[in-house]
């Protein structure tokens, strides 16, 4: 079982994180913020990630610090799970529909971090979540891991719509990516040897 357990406490943030990468989609979330819990939940069932997270975060400023420095450690949770990387498919993608909106994302497990979106979220909040906060996360999340993640909205209006298609979208792509191709099971797929 590829798993991974991350701690990680700063001025803004004390987080502790776990993932499993071969789970059922099982999640205990408890960031402080509302609508990250129920984005980081659905992460984890569509990808079929067991998650659990802790975070205690200055959520009297704002969400800021909470949701990048969750992304942070889910991106290190996913980096020190995969190890070496031997066996991985590396690549991912997926167009997901969700309602009116349709999320593209694409994934490449190259040790290269980078988040490269085409995003028009319509609301500045939802609830009382900065939909800005939704690039943070992955922005995070991208470096962390060391992958290249594409991002790209083919439809919607829906902010909530929108961001929770993205959410979806990439759990299924990273669900892909990490997923073992077990006829080169102990194969980098890289020309280079490693990612």
């Amino acid at each position: 079982m590829r798993t991974a357990n991350i701690a990680r406490k700063t001025a803004e943030t004390d987080i502790a994180l776990t993932l499993c990468l071969e789970g059922k989609g099982d999640s205990d979330i408890q960031t402080g913020c509302g609508f990250l819990d129920h984005m980081l939940t659905l992460f984890a069932k569509h990808g079929r990630f067991d998650l659990t997270v802790r975070c205690v975060g200055d959520t009297h400023v704002d969400y800021h610090h909470t949701v990048e420095d969750v992304g942070i450690c889910l991106g290190k949770a996913f980096a020190q799970a995969l190890g070496d990387k031997k066996g991985i498919i590396r690549y991912g993608s997926m167009i997901l529909p969700m309602d009116e909106s349709v999320m593209l994302s694409a994934v490449d497990i190259s040790g290269r971090g980078g988040f490269y979106p085409i995003l028009d979220i319509p609301s500045p909040k939802v609830g009382d979540f900065d939909t800005e906060l939704c690039a943070e996360f992955w922005i995070a999340f991208a470096r962390d891991a060391g992958l290249t993640l594409h991002l790209q909205q083919l439809a919607g209006s829906n902010s909530h719509h929108i961001i929770e298609g993205a959410f979806k979208s990439i759990a299924r792509s990273m669900r892909t990516a990490v997923s073992i191709d077990t006829a080169f099971a102990d194969d980098i797929m890289s020309t280079k040897g490693v990612l």
